[in-house]
């Protein structure tokens, strides 16, 4: 990262947050990530709710790897301006997943019904089986 990049204000950074332009800050450096967000394994929504802001806090949650880090000097634009006020961003959070068994059903009628079934469906099948042999 040379010394010559640019120093940006808060201000300068926040006006760069949509998807065809979109700027992060993370650890005090501008990153210009806009040809980035088709790549990266996130999805460009993780970049988008940062878009303009502080990203640290979500960059250093995630927990990045050394590859991921060293790619960064790639996006790499200027620093940014301490005496400025960096708007924080707001945490990503990712889409609910659905959770099973949301009914309140016991749980030992669960696992009764787990080994009575097998045992009732072999049955049938015997059943079956005696019924409609050929002597």
């Amino acid at each position: 990262m040379a010394s010559d990049k640019k120093v940006f204000s808060s201000d300068e950074v926040s006006q760069h947050n949509k998807r065809d332009d979109c700027w992060l800050i993370i650890s005090g450096k501008v990153y210009d990530v806009t040809h980035f967000m088709d790549e990266h394994p996130g999805g460009d929504e993780v970049f988008l709710s940062s878009a303009g802001k502080d990203a640290t806090i979500d960059f250093e949650d995630v927990g990045h790897s050394e590859d991921a880090r060293e790619l960064m000097k790639e996006y790499y634009i200027g620093g940014i301006d301490s005496s400025t006020t960096v708007p924080a961003a707001r945490t990503y959070v990712a889409p609910v997943q659905p959770t099973f068994n949301q009914d309140k059903t016991p749980r030992f009628i669960i696992k009764i019904l787990q080994f009575l079934l097998p045992i009732l469906i072999l049955g049938l099948a015997l059943f079956v089986r005696q019924y409609t042999k050929k002597e």
